[in-house]
């Protein structure tokens, strides 16, 4: 079955740095879509970076020049590099793919910026 699985997430202050990963498996990772969503308390998860099977990417607005997404096919892994943090990068990053139409996401790790 497909499993998602994220680590990466902590505590930082603001203008600080964290590298999330998600390791990936039961799918042929290096056709799937690899996407990075986060929600925030009280808001509703949104789309923050994703990578496409041939590597061309987008981001959010948002996070565009600060975030950086990537993807090792060799070791199914998608990573997203994240600078010049700010407290409202706050949230719990989750991980995300398709398959046959159907989404797939990690548990979630929790990303905390403080001021």
């Amino acid at each position: 079955q497909v499993q998602l699985v994220e680590s990466g997430g902590g505590l930082v202050q603001a203008g600080g740095s964290l590298k999330l990963s998600c390791a990936a498996s039961g799918i042929i990772f290096r056709l799937n879509t690899m996407g990075w969503y986060r929600q925030a308390p009280g808001k509703q998860r949104e789309l923050v970076a994703r990578i496409f099977s041939g590597g061309d990417t987008n981001y959010a607005d948002s996070v565009k020049g600060r975030f950086t997404i990537s993807r090792d096919n060799a070791k199914n892994t998608v990573y997203l590099q994240m600078t010049s943090l700010k407290p409202e990068d706050t949230g719990v990053y989750y991980c995300n793919t398709k398959v046959t139409g159907r989404n797939y996401w990690g548990q979630g790790t929790q990303v905390t910026v403080s001021s």
